[in-house]
């Protein structure tokens, strides 16, 4: 690797473990419009480097515990008001017949995904929390990640934005945690803009949330959305965000890079769909500027060409069900696990099934939680292979 000779000097720094400058990025972005080879070459170098040539995913089942939200994004489907047919309110006997089935399909990952603060804004989130014997969303979270350890399965939860005290009591159970930051631009919260009636966007909000993970040493998988009317320099603007953060605090395990597709029934609905071109060069630019990151890409969002982002710098598919749908992005299908370790061998990469948590962020979680993983972990720390497929 290190005998590769670029003709941009900070392509050849960033090949001897040299950090790029913003303006070096932007830089490297502008020339690989033209020609975007180099970049491609340098990430995936940087990928192998430090991901050797398997590629990841997390076996999940999807919780969609409640999709009643506060907030309202220009893009977003996944929020339901009260009386819609998509409305989700789940019992605790339905999260119990989730977990049991989920196990019966060998997940390893039970994902609860809430709206915003839900009660703050629906009195039926209040009455649906009181039925359930619960004073708070949170609260239903913790029963529901202890009732999932309890079955051998490893809670992830993406609640959105957590004060301090909740994600404390949610580390307990959880072997992760995840919020999108999505982009750190104000001017995205604008009227008009995408975030601009959803508060708990606002970039600060978000940044704030990402530190007390941080601060508590939680594993945390955070992303940014690409394609949304943000610009390149936008984008690079948040990607350091999330390396200064991790560089900070060392607990940042995943960043997600989520290409915007339109959906019916949105304000964005007639907006076109990230341009693959541009949403590689993301990819490649995020491997370069944090060179041993996780990084993903969902397979669902591209599924005519989820594959060929391997020669661009990722090494994780993210969660991936074989029973659940994607309730965020109900329209796009899960691709069948079989398919993804084919089209993975084929690009010469090996399939590996991954817990919540990634092997090298197991010494942040308690010693309990450790213990449960290593009772289905092979000697790399990753899912027995005889135990998920």
């Amino acid at each position: 690797m290190n005998n590769l000779v670029f003709d941009s000097e900070s392509l050849n720094q960033i090949l001897e473990n040299k950090p790029a400058s913003r303006q070096e990025i932007i830089e490297i972005y502008q020339k690989a419009t033209t020609n975007p080879d180099n970049l491609y070459q340098v990430s995936q170098n940087l990928r192998k480097k430090f991901k050797n040539n398997s590629v990841t995913f997390s076996k999940k089942a999807f919780f969609n515990i409640v999709n009643l939200c506060k907030d309202t994004c220009s893009y977003c489907t996944y929020k339901s008001e009260p009386g819609e047919a998509k409305l989700s309110l789940m019992s605790k006997q339905q999260i119990t017949e989730l977990l049991t089935l989920a196990k019966k399909y060998r997940c390893v990952e039970a994902l609860f995904v809430t709206g915003e603060q839900p009660e703050q804004r629906y009195q039926e989130a209040r009455d649906w929390l009181k039925e359930n014997g619960f004073k708070s969303t949170v609260e239903y979270l913790i029963h529901s990640s202890e009732l999932a350890l309890e079955m051998g399965m490893f809670p992830h939860t993406n609640a959105g934005n957590l004060n301090y005290e909740e994600m404390k009591e949610l580390k307990k159970t959880n072997v992760s945690m995840g919020v999108m930051l999505e982009n750190v631009s104000e001017r995205l919260t604008e009227k008009g803009m995408p975030h601009h009636l959803a508060a708990s966007k606002r970039p600060k909000a978000r940044l704030a949330i990402l530190e007390n993970s941080g601060k508590l040493g939680i594993p945390m998988t955070t992303g940014i959305l690409v394609g949304i009317g943000e610009t390149i320099d936008e984008i690079i603007d948040s990607l350091f965000a999330i390396k200064q953060l991790n560089d900070k605090h060392g607990n940042i395990q995943e960043v997600i890079l989520q290409n915007f597709q339109p959906k019916p029934d949105t304000r964005m609905k007639n907006e076109p769909s990230a341009d693959e071109k541009y949403f590689k060069l993301v990819v490649a630019l995020s491997r370069i500027i944090m060179p041993q990151m996780n990084i993903q890409i969902p397979p669902n969002l591209s599924p005519k060409s989820y594959q060929s982002f391997l020669s661009v710098g990722i090494n994780d598919w993210g969660g991936i069900s074989p029973l659940t749908p994607d309730f965020v992005n109900p329209e796009f299908s899960w691709p069948e696990i079989n398919k993804v370790d084919d089209y993975s061998k084929k690009a010469g990469f090996d399939l590996k099934c991954r817990f919540p948590i990634y092997p090298e962020y197991f010494s942040f979680i308690s010693k309990e939680l450790r213990d449960k993983i290593s009772v289905i972990e092979d000697e790399e720390g990753f899912v027995k292979e005889e135990y998920w497929r």
